[in-house]
């Protein structure tokens, strides 16, 4: 360890150590093409992109997450299997620099989900505790699946569940989504015959006349995307447009983003809402609740961990919790993390393997140090 890495970096390994994650080393050069496709928009367009000589997109490492789960698939690794990681990360950053150090630990293969879940809550919670000793820490924690459940429950197709599930992490763009849900706009005018072709739902048709047109116009169907998305994109954004989510509907899911109670009671909260509002929240509310009650099994103070419906983590590998921890002085969270089920098996592993994990920010919790 060098003398670049933060004074509190070997405390935070002999923790990791003793929670039973093994130490990993992943390169700080990535292939950058799971980051384009999987990571969201938020971190896409901040990270470093370079080619290998055989023209392969490349980039610097922007977060640990991704890299540890290509490397578990790499080596053929059994599960379960706990990962723990303290390096730097390298992207745009609007405040502080473009490089940074990130600990954490990726949790994978665990199928108590509850108790998978509980667990990285309370080694995250451990860390700060240990590089901030005496701070007042908040968990704030949401749900992704809660969120999609509630979608699904009433009953808006599937290509709207997918735009405000995309939406879910950022504030901004679920109102706007919202906005739209609420009074669909009317969508510029099409020409023939892409109009008449849109309004059918050809697919096949209008991306045959797309390819046409790209090939007249000397453009490669390979460069960009291609005729098929074109076409598959245009019937999204008609049908999305068509839709519009009737008054109650709409008002029962303003009712349930403005939830926000202490974890203790959410799982009544989140029950009395679906109650009220007709709904079968299924399987998610069950999960909700047994990860709550994991949660209070490792004795974190019930009104320092919060359930905000509308809160999400603006990373799109995210399928179930999702949480960040700051302190009271802190206007920046301190650590994230959340569930991501589906990820492996899009990066290529053989067989669905589940995985939650955290990070925290050794710069802000350095700030925090030096400023007492």
């Amino acid at each position: 360890m060098n003398a670049r890495f933060p004074a509190i970096a070997p405390d935070i390994l002999k923790l990791f150590a003793a929670r039973g994650a093994d130490a990993v080393d992943v390169p700080v050069l990535q292939p950058a093409d799971p980051f384009l496709d999987m990571a969201g928009e938020d971190l896409r367009r901040r990270i470093f992109l370079t080619e290998s000589e055989t023209g392969a997109s490349l980039c610097l490492r922007p977060e640990f997450t991704i890299p540890v789960c290509l490397d578990h698939i790499h080596t053929q690794s059994g599960t379960p299997r706990r990962y723990s990681y303290l390096g730097e990360v390298f992207r745009q950053r609007r405040e502080g620099g473009n490089e940074f150090f990130q600990a954490g630990v990726e949790d994978l293969g665990d199928k108590d989900i509850a108790a998978a879940d509980a667990r990285s809550v309370a080694d995250a919670h451990a860390l700060l505790s240990l590089c901030l000793p005496g701070r007042d820490l908040t968990v704030t924690l949401g749900d992704q699946a809660i969120f999609e459940a509630v979608l699904a429950a009433l009953g808006l197709p599937r290509g709207w569940r997918m735009r405000l599930a995309r939406a879910f992490g950022s504030a901004e763009q679920l109102a706007s989504a919202l906005e739209d849900l609420a009074a669909p706009t009317r969508g510029s005018a099409l020409a023939e015959p892409v109009a008449s072709l849109v309004a059918d739902g050809d697919h096949d048709a209008l991306a045959a006349h797309i390819a046409q047109g790209m090939e007249q116009a000397g453009l490669s169907p390979s460069a960009g995307r291609t005729p098929n998305d074109i076409a598959r994109r245009l019937i999204e954004k008609a049908e999305l447009r068509s839709v519009r989510l009737s008054s109650d509907a709409f008002e029962a899911l303003e009712r349930f983003l403005a939830i926000h109670v202490s974890l203790d009671q959410a799982p009544a909260a989140l029950s009395e809402f679906a109650a009220g509002a007709g709904l079968t929240l299924g399987a998610a509310l069950d999960n909700f609740a047994a990860r709550a009650e994991a949660v209070a099994g490792h004795g974190l103070a019930a009104g320092s961990v919060r359930y905000d419906a509308a809160f999400g983590r603006p990373l799109d590998y995210y399928t179930g919790l999702v949480f960040e921890i700051s302190g009271p002085d802190a206007d920046r969270p301190l650590a994230g993390g959340g569930r991501y089920d589906r990820l492996l098996t899009l990066l290529g592993a053989g067989k669905p393997i589940p995985g939650v994990g955290f990070s925290v920010w050794l710069d802000r919790i350095e700030a925090l140090r030096e400023a007492r």
